[in-house]
């Protein structure tokens, strides 16, 4: 059990679901407000996506990420910022029987030095590493990140003093993030995120769950979530299990059936349950330190 837990909200994600909610945000603007909504709500750290302003369409402009971080520095909310450095391992083949050539539109696949640019530019206090390959429901689609790739990645993170949050899909990334540390290329203390429910990755049942946090080295900080309509229930879940707790809309759209929910909304139902457990809500100071994280600004 965690008695002292906090909240990240993931605002909005790489994925088509501006299509599905108007109250996903698109624009750098409204981004950022996402954010210094969801800290507002009791968040204490906000995951950070950018999308074209145009198209929604996933992006990894660094301009878009620049004007998202200096919209919420400037707005003098306290919040701790994740921006994603998981863009840009993103394979699509050209099908079943011709994986080659890979399929344009779809395939964007670069190094580890230019999937950090906008980290190394802005310097969040926290960024993602997505520790391992996974397929996903699609057909032919695999987001690939190889050992070689992680391991460039996390030495630039950790020279640029940013705290990684190590995203696991399933076990065997678990496993592959021990060997980081044990490789001296992430410091303590280690923190990371437990990726439940997304095909094909680790099913969000709690064997699985349970299998993953009794396997967590001594001294990890983890939070958990699941997708659609497990998350808030992975709310109660997570601190239960020891950890904290991610929402929004990244991973859901809907505050219960039939209600498109905002990124607030689904904050203030997590901290609500919180509350209900007697379980406290960690500010972003108290977070900053037990992750030893750097403030930039």
């Amino acid at each position: 059990m965690n008695w002292d837990a906090f909240i990240t909200c993931a605002v909005t994600g790489s994925g088509q679901s501006q299509h599905k909610s108007d109250k996903i945000p698109v624009t750098p603007q409204q981004i950022a407000e996402a954010c210094v909504e969801a800290a507002k709500a009791g968040a204490a750290v906000a995951h950070v996506h950018v999308r074209d302003p145009e198209t929604g369409a996933p992006s990894r402009d660094p301009a878009l990420y620049r004007e998202v971080v200096a919209r919420v520095r400037d707005s003098g909310t306290d919040v701790i910022l994740n921006l994603t450095a998981g863009m840009g391992g993103d394979i699509v083949l050209g099908s079943a029987e011709a994986p080659l050539p890979l399929k344009k539109g779809g395939t964007d696949l670069i190094g580890a030095t230019e999937r950090l640019v906008h980290v190394e530019e802005l310097l969040p206090e926290i960024c993602t590493l997505d520790c391992g390959t996974m397929n996903f429901a699609e057909a032919d689609y695999v987001m690939t990140n190889t050992p070689g790739t992680l391991r460039a990645m996390a030495q630039r993170i950790q020279a640029a003093g940013v705290k990684p949050e190590i995203e696991v899909f399933d076990t065997g990334h678990l496993w592959l993030a021990k060997a980081l540390v044990a490789e001296g290329l992430i410091d303590d203390p280690v923190m990371v995120q437990l990726c439940m429910g997304i095909p094909y990755g680790a099913p969000n049942d709690l064997n699985t769950l349970m299998a993953m946090v009794n396997n967590m080295p001594e001294g990890w900080v983890y939070s958990m979530f699941s997708i659609g309509r497990m998350q808030l229930p992975y709310a109660a879940q997570s601190v239960l299990a020891g950890g904290n707790i991610r929402v929004g809309l990244e991973d859901n759209i809907w505050l219960e059936k039939g209600v498109p929910a905002s990124n607030g909304q689904l904050v203030e139902r997590a901290a609500t349950m919180l509350s209900a457990m007697n379980v406290g809500l960690k500010t972003p100071a108290q977070v900053r330190e037990q992750l030893n994280l750097k403030k930039r600004w």
